[in-house]
């Protein structure tokens, strides 16, 4: 079910893109298809949030199922052991059982003689006995004098007294008997209860055991959910690449086009004209005008007023840390917030770096490009057509800088070149 409703946002998704940004060629301006781009890499990042987070979420999930994991090994040992425990205690019960069996032979056994002694006793003192008493008649006639009789009558009580000792014997060793049972017994009871006892133990642990392994199961069921969202957010990721690389394509063509129809009507300046800002009085230079080298018919504008040249192109002390030691452009000393103008026609890039502040590149689409760094604040944005002697920012400085100044630069196809070369500096 998720994995269908998140098919549904996809489709949704590019569904959407296809219709904020048609890839029928209608005309589109560069800078709309620009918003379209834009666009497409914010639903890409947003996209990219998504899989990091079911990357975090998959982690997080893992490092939980190798937790449970863990506990589980320990709730096994613990199983483990108790089985070892439980059957030891199976062991001694039964070991219990014959202990008692054979002290309960013994009783028997004992309870028996003592029964039979106690019988031929008893007969043989009903032959002496009469009405409660002793008879000595038989013992007196039989007597053969008085010595004998005596000794008849010695004997009798001998037999007598033996008779008792004996079954006081047996009474004794079945009293034994029987208390060796009873204790027997109440160790073996003592032994069920613990075995009661360990039982429940293992229950619990088997519980948990079961309550573990569902866990996992439902971890490893999270785990492919995650697997498979995680694929299709790599599949929306992918086809946002896909239509952004399109998209640029698209742009490129978009801007030659207008390049191409910018310079079909452009003319080029052939005498002198200021520009729509004038700069602060007490300049040495005037600014935006066709004072300038004219190089293979181009004319190269001043970029704005300045007082002196405080750092040439080339090699030089650095002036503050930081700052480079081979110059690749001139700083042209201004005030604040002092126009800067566009030296030739061009396409406009605007950004900003620790070094350079903000600063602006405006390329000439001929391989010549020029750069105007350390602005307080910019007068076009990235993608512009900008004319020549165009306003495209303020001097300021921001970045690495010891005061306001413009740091002025042109390149040819990527390497730095004197602007003195080109501009009546």
């Amino acid at each position: 079910m998720k994995k269908q409703k998140l098919l549904a946002l996809f489709l949704a998704l590019i569904t959407a893109a296809a219709v904020l940004h048609p890839e029928s060629v209608n005309a589109a301006s560069s800078s709309e298809i620009r918003n379209q781009i834009n666009a497409l890499k914010k639903e890409k990042e947003e996209i990219q949030d998504k899989i990091a987070d079911v990357q975090a979420q998959y982690q997080e999930n893992a490092d939980e199922i190798a937790d449970i994991i863990a506990k589980k090994s320990v709730i096994d040992q613990q199983i483990q052991l108790l089985y070892t425990q439980i059957e030891n205690i199976t062991d001694q019960i039964a070991a219990y059982n014959i202990l008692i069996a054979d002290k309960q032979d013994e009783l028997d056994n004992a309870e028996a003689r003592y029964l039979q002694l106690n019988e031929e006793n008893q007969i043989r003192i009903r032959t002496m006995e009469e009405d409660g008493g002793v008879s000595y008649w038989e013992v007196i006639f039989k007597a053969n004098s008085f010595s004998d009789l005596l000794d008849r009558l010695n004997m009798v009580e001998e037999i007598a007294a033996a008779d008792n000792r004996h079954l006081q014997e047996l009474s004794d060793a079945a009293n034994r008997v029987e208390a060796s049972q009873v204790e027997l017994n109440e160790e073996k009871q003592e032994m069920e209860v613990v075995k009661q006892e360990l039982d429940d133990s293992q229950r619990e642990l088997d519980e948990k055991r079961a309550e573990a392994d569902g866990l996992i199961q439902e971890l490893l069921s999270k785990a492919d959910d995650l697997e498979a969202l995680e694929a299709e957010c790599l599949a929306q990721e992918a086809a946002f690449s896909e239509e952004i690389a399109a998209k640029e394509l698209q742009y490129t063509a978009a801007k030659q086009a207008e390049w191409e129809a910018y310079m079909a009507t452009y003319v080029p300046p052939t005498t002198a004209a200021t520009t729509p800002s004038t700069a602060s009085s007490g300049t040495s230079s005037s600014a935006g005008t066709s004072s300038g080298t004219t190089t293979g018919g181009i004319t190269w504008l001043v970029p704005c007023s300045y007082t002196s040249i405080t750092s040439p192109f080339g090699y030089r002390e650095s002036p503050t840390a930081g700052a480079s030691t081979y110059h690749q452009g001139v700083d042209l000393d201004t005030g604040t917030g002092w126009p800067v103008y566009a030296t030739r026609a061009g396409i406009a890039t605007t950004a900003y770096s620790s070094s350079a502040g903000n600063y602006v590149i405006v390329d000439h689409q001929d391989g010549y490009k020029s750069v105007y760094m350390h602005l307080s604040g910019f007068s076009v944005s990235s993608g512009t057509i900008v004319s020549a002697g165009q306003q495209i920012g303020l001097t300021g400085a921001t970045g690495i800088a010891t005061g306001d100044h413009l740091h002025f630069g042109i390149s040819y196809n990527g390497v730095y070149v004197n602007p003195c070369l080109y501009v009546n500096l």
